[in-house]
């Protein structure tokens, strides 16, 4: 398909070597006479290409069709074809950054340097063989590991996990930090006053991120391969007490290769 600006050249090449007359020349090219004779008048863009540069340098996050609207409240242009025209001349297109995937080396977590200077506590559910579930919260030192306690019950408030550390804290000495997720049992308004009053200080991990919080995590998969996958619980009382024993076990009897095959009892006295 040949194009106006084809034809025009045509016309007039006809009119030039043949002699022919404007009508004969536009009719053989199949142009009309108004398009033959019509003459481009170049477009003066200079005070809209300075306006659209500082504009795109004011706001270098903005695309095309937001400057063409800046531009057009102020009068200096209508089309938005003539706007993005200009634009591509003036080199300003927004270039897509891709994302960086920084390569972060894993960085290890940092053991304590004795006992009760670091607990990490954490839930782990269940259910009764009559379908009831049940919740668990562990309570670990991560420098012993040894499972400083556990609480069962149907449902944990906040209230109840601070009375719970009270407790704990009353037979030993108070950690300086307990590191556990952003569950709202731990974000809860009873245990910000709880953080307050016992000064131990609440580290939370970053959302998404239960890595931060690899020790109790560890202990959450031994606890629930060792004993809760390995019985059916009949009651809170029943769940109860084999989570004791269990308990009990872990502590003083079941050796970790990480403590040099020592008990965490063993290995917290031997610290001491």
């Amino acid at each position: 398909m040949v194009k106006p600006a084809g034809r025009k050249q045509a016309a007039s090449h006809l009119i030039e070597q043949y002699q022919l007359s404007e009508r004969s020349a536009c009719m053989l090219a199949g142009i009309s006479r108004t398009a033959y004779r019509y003459e481009a008048v170049p477009r003066e863009d200079l005070d809209l290409r300075v306006r659209l540069r500082e504009l795109a340098s004011q706001h270098n996050a903005l695309g095309y069709p937001m400057l063409h609207g800046m531009l057009k409240a102020e009068g200096l242009v209508v089309n938005p074809k003539r706007t993005y025209r200009v634009y591509k001349e003036e080199g300003l297109q927004l270039r897509t950054r891709r994302k960086k995937k920084l390569d972060r080396p894993r960085q290890p977590l940092a053991v304590p340097l004795g006992t009760d200077i670091r607990w990490s506590m954490d839930f782990v559910a269940d259910q009764l063989s009559t379908g009831r579930r049940f919740r668990v919260l562990n309570v670990k030192d991560d420098y012993s590991k040894e499972l400083v306690g556990q609480l069962v019950a149907f449902s944990i408030t906040g209230a109840m996990v601070g009375r719970f550390l009270d407790q704990l804290i009353e037979g030993r000495s108070a950690p300086d930090q307990i590191t556990c997720d952003n569950g709202t049992e731990f974000t809860s308004k009873a245990m910000f006053f709880w953080q307050k009053e016992s000064g131990v200080n609440l580290a939370f991990i970053q959302p998404g991120k239960p890595t931060q919080n690899a020790f109790v995590e560890s202990l959450n998969g031994r606890f629930r391969q060792e004993c809760l996958n390995q019985h059916w619980f009949r009651s809170l009382d029943d769940a109860t007490e084999i989570i004791d024993a269990w308990r009990y076990h872990y502590n003083h009897e079941r050796p970790h290769s990480t403590l040099k095959y020592m008990t965490p009892v063993a290995f917290a006295s031997r610290a001491a």
